[in-house]
């Protein structure tokens, strides 16, 4: 089967000069495969477009960038008044330094030493009085010193054996009092580091940064403005450009029948163009990539979404056009020019060339449309040579000088 096409026949001898009949341009009907193409209106728009709002509040010092200016992620595009957050950063940093000196000193443990020693010195004590009263304690026995000596001495040990188990309670709270005091600093200490993090992200979101590319739009606060995290209003927007997205709406009965044969499953669905304002038509195919999860009840309608390359970045958001693509494929079909077609009220018919070159009225029965072309159902067969221009200066049983048709109008 032929592919889509029209063929002119070869330009026909004009009759003599004088009564020359008038001259028509033809074409010969060929039955070919004609893909049919169907047209949405659809507008385009930025998926992923991105708020830019502060983290800290401060006051714009410079406005780094211009409205409708392509940037990229990262891009600093505001930066505040970073006195303040600064003195914020050296403030932490000196929290934190004097907490970890406090730890250190800790660590050292030098209560729980003093404690230690002083146990150490109680146990000695109370071992020379236990060494005096086993001495005098013969002693006395023999009656080689006096029991008073030895009455001292027991009254000593008695003494210094409640000195070392006060010397020993010490240490042991001496001990638990500096494990609590180090762990508590230790705390401080992270909680510190901490303060200092946030003090230095805060620095950070100082210089406000681009999160995405794209093309960014117009600020709403200027130079000297004040950044409030918490306002409904964000600084601007980012709108990214490539691929660009479009969304076109669907009929209930075209989303079933497209459906039905496959066609808005993403990755099987035919290849899309995107038709501009300007007639003109993108230069990269589309893709259907999905459709929303609920018919309108108001229109009736559910919304497709599709994407485009758009490396140039030469479509923006919220254009219209048209999205066209490929939804059927008529083999053998036959199809004329529109402009062939004469239309009366509800009756459609085209001029024909006989044999004899005299001009033939025949009524037809046309379908879809596909682009300059109008597929004729009924009415015409192969080979049939059918009138495109000079239909205004001839009338059916007229004698004609038939021409190739030139697509010129």
């Amino acid at each position: 089967m032929a592919t889509l096409g029209i063929s002119a026949l070869p330009c026909l001898a004009q009759g003599p000069q004088g009564g020359a009949p008038p001259v028509v341009e033809i074409i010969e009907v060929k039955a070919a495969d004609v893909p049919i193409l169907t047209e949405y209106s659809a507008q385009t728009y930025a998926r992923n477009a991105v708020e830019v709002r502060g983290r800290v509040e401060g006051y714009v010092e410079k406005w780094l960038f211009h409205p409708g200016q392509e940037v990229t992620a990262g891009q600093p595009l505001y930066e505040l008044d970073l006195r303040p957050l600064e003195a914020a950063v050296q403030t932490a940093e000196g929290n934190l330094r004097q907490s970890e000196a406090d730890l250190d000193f800790a660590k050292k443990q030098v209560s729980l030493a003093q404690a230690q020693a002083n146990l150490a010195v109680a146990q000695a004590n109370l071992l020379k009085a236990r060494q005096d009263v086993d001495r005098l304690k013969p002693l006395v026995e023999q009656d080689a010193a006096p029991r008073q000596d030895l009455e001292t001495a027991t009254a000593s040990l008695a003494a210094n054996e409640a000195a070392v188990r006060a010397a020993q309670v010490a240490v042991d709270q001496t001990s638990l009092q500096t494990e609590t005091q180090i762990q508590s600093t230790q705390g401080k200490v992270e909680a510190l580091r901490g303060a200092l993090r946030t003090a230095q992200l805060n620095l950070e979101y100082g210089t406000i940064k681009a999160p995405i590319g794209g093309l960014i739009g117009d600020t709403t606060v200027n130079v000297g403005g004040l950044v409030n995290p918490a306002s409904a209003t964000p600084l601007t927007t980012i709108e990214p450009l490539d691929p660009i997205w479009v969304r076109f709406k669907l009929s209930e009965a075209q989303y079933l029948t497209f459906t039905r044969g496959g066609k808005l499953i993403p990755g099987k669905t035919p290849p899309l163009d995107l038709v501009l304002a300007d007639n003109s038509t993108h230069p990269y195919k589309g893709h259907i990539e999905n459709s929303l999860n609920a018919v309108d009840p108001r229109t009736g309608t559910l919304e497709v979404q599709a994407s485009f390359a758009n490396p140039k970045h030469n479509l923006l958001p919220g254009q219209f056009g048209k999205i066209r693509f490929q939804t059927d494929l008529r083999k053998g079909a036959l199809a004329v020019p529109q402009r062939a077609i004469l239309q009366v009220q509800n009756t459609q018919s085209v001029y024909t060339v006989g044999p004899d070159n005299k001009i033939q009225a025949r009524a037809v029965k046309t379908g879809e449309r596909v682009g300059e072309l109008w597929i004729v159902e009924e009415g015409l067969k192969p080979g049939d040579r059918v009138v495109v221009e000079g239909l205004l200066s001839v009338q059916p049983g007229a004698t004609v000088t038939p021409r190739p048709w030139t697509g010129k109008k």
